[in-house]
């Protein structure tokens, strides 16, 4: 039987070996969902509601177990994790408390007797998910789709499968029925096998766009609904009028929390000329002082990146840059003696043709590029094949917000770091994917939105 292993990050210890799943036993797991769907989708709100808070009971309870398998398995810093896990029990609590608002029949006044549109559970929704936030990404899908009546199969990055099976744990144990959340330990031809199945509706994907291109072509040869969440390369506008020192305190968490391996983390720094030196120079500065070490060591303010490969392929990405032109202002090196650790680095006078400019950094690598002006600043801000998110910096708020109505992303923000909230659409545009995660539009997107009209 075919198995793989998954490595610790910091330590390079070997953690666990994960055996595939047989057939007959995705089998089973794919019978079991499609029989708990009826059973789950037929209870009030009120009543699945209820699962959702011991969920988040549970999350909270675990915590400690929780955070300390995520940083054996992909590196995250204690504190990093624990506050996922407080986010992540927080979105099964607005969820239980909002749902009745996102689904409750909307009455449209037409020359019936009665019209309307109602929200029905569509049934099994297949979700592959990443590593980088490993509960959060999967709470921030299932939470939702749980209160909307569905039902649901998990299939984990292959590095982080103790936190997919942490997660299966708190949810058996919050009391919700077998077979409506299970997790299958699967590579991905078994993954596409499993979305060609009649009873699995739809899938969701958070990952790379390679990853988003395959979902989405088996997905669409099967005529099945797909949320697509991919890669992002994020915009940190900065005009001359902004507070710098909000704005380099904001830079240095955005791009190097998490070893700088978010989505929606900024990635290019667009300055304009007017400030881009002073910035650098205190940007520098503040990435400098990030101290690499033990995750479970509270000292510690800059991770290990997940896995050596991902280390080695940011690094060529950076010598490449530097040997096209871009200036190494800090780091650009492998931590010397680590499994995967890279300096918290910064890369000035990035331009058009260089790695730096043009692909994500998924690591702690931050990519300077200097305009001269505002409309300079939202043309190169734009320069890109991504939209997931972007995000303007300027004491005039009514300006900030004239920008960020430009930036071609799913997300912008004012004078804050681009982040994910329950209650607000998650998405992007471009090659950044399509679909909405969270508030209604995410609720609504794997369910049959039904017209009913009396006449």
């Amino acid at each position: 039987m075919a198995s793989y292993q998954t490595v610790n990050p910091f330590n390079g210890r070997t953690e666990r070996t994960v055996e595939l799943m047989t057939a007959a036993a995705i089998e089973q797991r794919l019978a079991a969902a499609d029989a708990a769907f009826p059973a789950w989708s037929a209870l009030t709100l009120a009543q699945r509601g209820a699962y959702l808070r011991n969920v988040a009971a549970g999350l909270r309870a675990r915590r400690e177990d929780i955070q300390r398998t995520m940083s054996a398995e992909m590196g995250k810093l204690r504190r990093e994790a624990l506050a996922e896990i407080e986010k992540s029990a927080a979105a099964c609590e607005y969820y239980a408390d909002h749902a009745a608002d996102y689904l409750s029949p909307q009455a449209i006044t037409t020359e019936a007797r009665r019209s309307y549109v109602t929200y029905q559970p569509i049934g099994c929704v297949l979700a592959v998910m990443p590593w980088n936030f490993p509960i959060w990404q999967v709470i921030r899908f299932l939470a939702p789709a749980l209160m909307a009546g569905n039902v649901a199969l998990l299939k984990h990055a292959s590095n982080v499968p103790g936190c997919a099976d942490a997660l299966r744990g708190v949810v058996a144990a919050a009391g919700i029925p077998d077979g409506v959340f299970d997790v299958l330990h699967i590579d991905n031809d078994q993954a596409a096998d499993v979305l060609r199945d009649r009873r699995v509706k739809a899938v969701t994907l958070t990952g790379s766009e390679r990853a988003g291109r395959s979902i989405a072509a088996n997905a669409g040869d099967q005529l099945k609904k797909c949320v697509m969440e991919l890669g992002g390369s994020d915009a940190f506008v900065v005009l001359e009028d902004a507070d710098l020192d909000v704005a380099v305190a904001a830079a240095v968490k955005s791009r190097f929390d998490n070893a700088g391996q978010t989505c929606i983390a900024a990635k290019r720094f667009v300055l304009v000329d007017a400030i881009a030196d002073a910035f650098v120079q205190r940007f520098v500065e503040a990435a400098r002082a990030r101290v690499y070490g033990d995750p479970q060591d509270e000292a510690t303010t800059l991770a290990p990146m997940a896995r050596a490969d991902l280390r080695d392929e940011l690094h060529r990405q950076v010598q490449e840059s530097v040997a096209l032109g871009a200036t190494l202002r800090l780091g650009g090196e492998p931590i010397a003696g680590s499994c995967a650790g890279y300096a918290a680095s910064i890369l000035d006078n990035v331009g058009p043709g260089m790695p730096a400019y043009a692909q994500e950094l998924f690591g702690p690598v931050a990519a300077i590029l200097r305009v001269k002006d505002e409309a300079e600043a939202v043309r190169v801000a734009n320069d890109t094949c991504f939209g997931l998110g972007g995000s303007v910096w300027t004491r005039d708020v009514a300006r900030g917000e004239q920008v960020a109505l430009q930036l071609q992303c799913g997300a912008a923000f004012v004078n804050s770091v681009v982040k994910s909230d329950a209650r607000l659409p998650f998405g992007g545009t471009k090659r950044s994917g399509f679909g909405r995660e969270l508030a209604d539009h995410g609720i609504h997107e794997f369910m049959n939105i039904k017209t009913v009209y009396v006449a």
